[in-house]
């Protein structure tokens, strides 16, 4: 069933509406869908390298409202709609000990999940339903989807096809990477 959800979203690039099919997959991705928009905004890109950066910014507007949506399914819908998705993701035995101490990380789960592989979906509706505070999780959202969306559309939109293989087979261990250099940074900081 996987495979054809990702057969269909790269089926999308190609279509005549790509732009709202991108919206709308990224949209869902960021609250319930398991498929990246990455596998529809990377051949896009590829088919038309001038609007690169519309693309991304297309990605991020949708991805940051669906965002929204998630926070608002765990704020205000979590055992009708949250619980199931978090079933349906293998990740609902873990969720109860991720509460407690979800918010003490403060922005940094929103950011990590923003930025690498880890379901983005997971982090939006757990900020909703431990009541991380909104705009934590949306000026978060925006500058971890940001980060994402425009390093990988730059990437495109400078070398091409070449640089496909490396944004999805390494790029999330660079983003991994990056995050953790960035956390190390603020420990030095904050205890040095």
């Amino acid at each position: 069933m996987l495979r054809r959800f990702y057969d269909w979203t790269l089926s999308l690039a190609e279509h005549r509406y790509a732009l709202v099919a991108l919206a709308i997959v990224s949209f869902a991705e960021s609250s319930f869908f398991p498929i990246p928009p990455d596998l529809l905004m990377i051949p896009m890109i590829l088919a038309a390298p001038s609007r690169a950066f519309l693309i991304a910014g297309v990605c991020l507007v949708a991805s940051v409202l669906g965002g929204i949506a998630g926070y608002a399914i765990g704020q205000f819908a979590f055992e009708e709609l949250g619980r199931p998705i978090f079933e349906a993701l293998g990740k609902v035995d873990r969720i109860e000990e991720f509460n407690a101490r979800f918010n003490d990380f403060g922005f940094w789960p929103v950011l990590i999940a923003g930025l690498t592989p880890f379901p983005y979906k997971v982090i939006t509706i757990m900020s909703g339903w431990t009541g991380l505070p909104f705009m934590t999780f949306v000026l978060t959202s925006i500058l971890a989807r940001g980060l994402r969306f425009f390093i990988v559309a730059g990437l495109l939109w400078k070398f091409g096809a070449p640089i496909r293989e490396f944004i999805e087979r390494r790029l999330g261990l660079m983003f991994i990477l990056f995050v953790l250099l960035l956390a190390g940074g603020f420990y030095v900081v904050k205890f040095i």
